[in-house]
């Protein structure tokens, strides 16, 4: 864990400090980006941006969670609003009239590695791909999912099913076999 202090010379604009934690932070939040958004220009800029808001924002840690996860969710919501301003025109998808059922009987074969899982997100619709992504890899759950995003936790429990689902269907497709 870093030492709390530094984060507190950088709440008192300490610029050496700011570097410690940005040397320290940057490559894994870098890696954080690229999953989102699969080009390392645009993962530089958003990284930089996450850095800069961090920093401004730094007064609002208050250690409840981890540095990482802070910075995390910052670097997180920056690769949405990046995504979200490329795509330009889209039509909402009123999905509050949907109710999920929960599966926790999801499990994929042990002869799938991690490259194969990433590779069959990638095919997934945004919609779907960004909430499976948070979930698996980046750990959120459906409170948080659901706040960066802006939607409602019943619609991201019900694209989190539909995109394991989809996934499913991808592997299989690639005959690598999932159970039920």
């Amino acid at each position: 864990m870093f030492p709390i202090d530094v984060v507190e010379k950088c709440k008192a604009n300490d610029r050496s400090a700011q570097l410690k934690l940005y040397r320290q932070y940057c490559d894994g939040m870098y890696c954080v980006a690229m999953r989102f958004l699969k080009n390392s220009d645009d993962a530089e800029d958003v990284l930089q941006e996450a850095f800069i808001k961090a920093f401004q924002k730094i007064h609002q840690f208050e250690g409840e969670v981890t540095f990482g996860a802070w910075l995390k969710r910052i670097v997180v919501n920056k690769c949405i609003d990046f995504l979200k301003s490329k795509k330009g025109n889209t039509i909402a998808l009123d999905e509050s009239y949907m109710v999920p059922v929960e599966n926790d009987e999801w499990t994929v074969s042990d002869e799938i590695c991690v490259e194969d899982v990433k590779k069959a997100i990638e095919s997934l619709s945004g919609k779907y791909r960004y909430v499976v992504m948070m979930f698996l890899f980046e750990g959120y759950d459906h409170k948080e999912i659901s706040q960066v995003l802006e939607i409602s936790e019943t619609a991201c429990r019900t694209r989190l099913l539909r995109g394991k689902s989809q996934l499913k269907k991808v592997l299989k497709a690639k005959k690598y076999g999932t159970g039920s």
